[in-house]
């Protein structure tokens, strides 16, 4: 086995061990792409680099005098090509967008697996160390951190027995939030009354509350408050 075929083996390793230690943390978490999809991206980037890093050991001697393939353009390619999988991975649950970080950690992946591909071990590590203090760490961080909850709200009425506006605010204001983007239609054949707004508030155990309170309302057929997030 010559020293290219050991230094190729050592990357593609290390492809596998940085992509399944990113796709673990995002298994651990229950998102869409976790364990074995990172550790394919960061491989197949790997391979693709390789590919033109090495190309005198696959080309033919006269392609090889006439033909030079550009590691850039190879580069370029594998990142417009993660556009479609981190696509694939983002979705849109009722009025909440979900899977915006999966999607991030997708391309970074990549992006690591680029730089394992062309030897770039010093930087692929340090930024495989940093994507997964950014995703590990991060969330501790940021769930501590003084953020404004918001969530989609929904209401829904008998139509003899619908909630006036003035009360809505009145209610939803005193558990601490304040509402936005209010509407309303009729549902069921015009039976049913309904209120959608987005509602925000400085405490998310304030929806805990909120959702207590509207429960023990008789009136309500239905309710459902669905936060935001990635």
């Amino acid at each position: 086995m010559s020293h290219d075929d050991l230094i190729i083996i050592c990357r593609i390793s290390g492809a596998l061990v940085i992509g399944a230690m990113i796709g673990f943390e995002r298994s651990f978490h229950g998102r869409p792409a976790g364990f074995r999809t990172h550790s394919l991206v960061c491989i197949a980037s790997t391979l693709l680099m390789i590919v033109t890093v090495y190309q005198n050991q696959w080309m033919t001697m006269i392609a090889h005098e006439a033909i030079r393939t550009d590691p850039t353009r190879m580069a370029q390619g594998i990142m417009t090509g993660i556009g479609f999988l981190g696509a694939g991975v983002i979705f849109k649950e009722s009025l909440t967008v979900r899977g915006l970080t999966t999607a991030a950690s997708i391309w970074v992946t990549s992006a690591i697996g680029i730089l394992i591909g062309v030897g770039f071990w010093f930087a692929a590590i340090v930024g495989a160390v940093t994507t997964l203090i950014v995703l590990a760490l991060f969330r501790y961080i940021e769930a501590r951190l003084p953020t404004e909850f918001y969530a989609h709200h929904m209401l829904r009425f008998a139509r003899d027995q619908v909630m006036s506006e003035n009360e809505l605010r009145k209610l939803v204001g005193g558990h601490g939030f304040s509402i936005a983007n209010l509407s309303s239609r009729l549902t069921e054949g015009g039976r049913q009354f309904e209120y959608r707004m987005t509602i925000k508030s400085r405490n998310r155990k304030n929806a805990e509350n909120l959702s207590a309170h509207l429960r023990e309302l008789p009136q309500v057929l239905e309710f459902r408050i669905a936060p935001t997030g990635d």
